[in-house]
């Protein structure tokens, strides 16, 4: 009886093993041939020919050096339509292009996957009058200058881009009336087979009369003249390397000759430093450059980052010794299908703290300001700076007018986005007496809502209401177009 029992449980002990056995070798034949079976065999694309059209001008090589994707590459599927997307939106941030299309096609051997990239051109020589500003923004000749119109820059500023079908251009700008300006450059982003070195040249001399010769309660103060007291010649060389597609170096070195007349070294001894009406230099100047965004116009997704340091005061003979790091950062997100963000901080610092006022620089000059003190400069060798902003898309749209017989200019996007901003900063001013500020050395903060509306050839409005720390409440207005 024991011995029929014993027997009895090695049958059960082999049964259990042998199920366990044939379970294990269900399991992982049945997971051989999921993994080879005929749906998963069309799993992934290979990426067959590669072909660019409606490049009249621009060289297939120009183009085709955007692509991440090779012909012979292997893609999953699901991944197909997100791949070519990143490649037309670098080929779009070239600046070349209207429209950007990458259409995926069967090719005639049924394997592979053709790719056509179909591109409208831009109208690449843009001659188009000058009539500006002088001073810093809209908002400052409306607010603080009366609106007076004797401060306009007028001229002509001609842009030959693709010169030669390479991306190059040539850019020549000719102003008058209050700030006389000349200035020329010629730009060749490629001077190697490899298409990773580039190079541009330039010079610019422009003059002025009526001009701000130091800065009082983070306010400009000018001296209103019929005499020319400041002259201003400089030219340069800049070399670029982009060994990736999404990083930039260059090393740029420049010239630079400025004299101003006695009446403005005596209204501000500081303007070169003790007293001087002379100030020559060279200079030398290392960036470095990570930018992924999906749009250099108006970006709403990735993001963008750099880092400079420059050496003013090259030889014995130039008269002034100066250098400084700046930084800067920007993430872009999309929080659903019609809100997106961003944030960033930007960063300065300099040495020595005793600057001459004309490389003073803090807050107020082109976008790097705390929105709500448009109407300020803040001066400083140091500071810091944090924005953000949320935004909510109205409406994004690609009209083509086909009544319009030239094709660059027949295909309109139009967009439309509500915003809200909050701003923070702090500046440094090492001497604040030289400018009796009332801005440096605290945090100032500032913030507001508005409307952004983007057009074609990188041109953005900006109509904003703000409110700042001083509890000042303005709408300002701005227009720029990213070159």
């Amino acid at each position: 009886m024991t011995k029929q029992k014993h027997g009895q449980g090695r049958m059960k002990d082999t049964l259990r093993y042998q199920t366990i056995y044939f379970l294990f070798a269900f399991f992982f034949f049945a997971g051989s041939l999921r993994a080879q079976s005929p749906a998963d065999s069309v799993a992934h694309v290979i990426i067959g020919d590669i072909r660019v059209e409606g490049n009249h001008r621009t060289r297939t090589g120009i183009i085709t050096r955007e692509l991440a994707i090779k012909s012979g590459d292997t893609i999953r599927t699901n991944l197909l339509a997100e791949t070519l997307e990143i490649d037309r939106r670098k080929i779009i941030n070239t600046n070349l292009f209207v429209v950007v299309e990458m259409i995926p096609e069967p090719n005639a051997d049924s394997v592979r996957t053709d790719v056509r990239v179909v591109v409208k051109e831009r109208w690449y020589l843009i001659a188009t009058p000058v009539f500006q500003l002088a001073d810093r923004n809209f908002n400052e000749w409306w607010y603080d200058r009366n609106r007076d119109f004797s401060r306009i820059i007028y001229g002509i500023y001609l842009s030959y881009g693709n010169v030669s079908g390479r991306a190059d251009k040539l850019r020549v700008l000719a102003e008058f009336g209050f700030i006389p300006k000349f200035e020329v450059s010629y730009s060749l982003p490629y001077l190697d087979k490899a298409q990773k070195t580039g190079i541009t040249v330039g010079a610019s001399y422009s003059t002025n009369k009526t001009m701000a010769y130091r800065t009082w309660r983070d306010k400009l103060s000018y001296l209103n003249s019929e005499d020319i007291n400041k002259k201003r010649f400089y030219s340069f060389v800049t070399l670029t390397r982009r060994n990736k597609y999404y990083t930039f170096h260059s090393l740029d070195l420049r010239w630079s000759s400025t004299n101003i007349t006695d009446t403005i070294a005596v209204l501000n001894p500081n303007y070169f430093l003790k007293g001087r009406t002379k100030q020559t230099y060279f200079q030398l100047t290392y960036s470095y450059s990570y930018d992924k965004r999906d749009n250099f116009q108006y970006p709403l997704r990735g993001r963008v980052g750099g880092i400079q340091f420059s050496k003013i005061g090259l030889l014995p003979s130039d008269k002034i010794n100066q250098a400084y790091a700046y930084g800067s950062y920007k993430q872009f997100f999309q929080l659903s299908e019609r809100i997106f963000a961003n944030s960033g901080i930007r960063a300065r610092f300099s040495v020595p703290k005793r600057q001459p006022y004309l490389q003073t620089i803090g807050l107020g000059y082109r976008n790097d300001l705390v929105r709500g003190y448009e109407l300020y400069v803040v001066d400083g060798q140091d500071y810091g700076l944090i924005k953000n902003e949320l935004k909510y898309k109205l409406f994004s749209l690609q009209k083509h007018l086909s009544w319009i017989p030239v094709r660059q200019f027949n295909t309109i996007p139009l967009a439309a986005y509500l915003n809200t901003f909050a701003d923070a900063a702090y500046v440094r001013n090492s001497y604040p007496e030289f400018s009796n500020t009332r801005l440096g050395n605290k945090v100032i903060y500032g913030g507001g809502a508005g409307i952004d509306v983007v057009t074609f050839y990188n041109i953005v409005a900006r109509f904003n209401l703000t409110i700042n720390g001083k509890g000042e409440r303005r709408f300002f207005f701005n227009i720029a177009r990213e070159f």
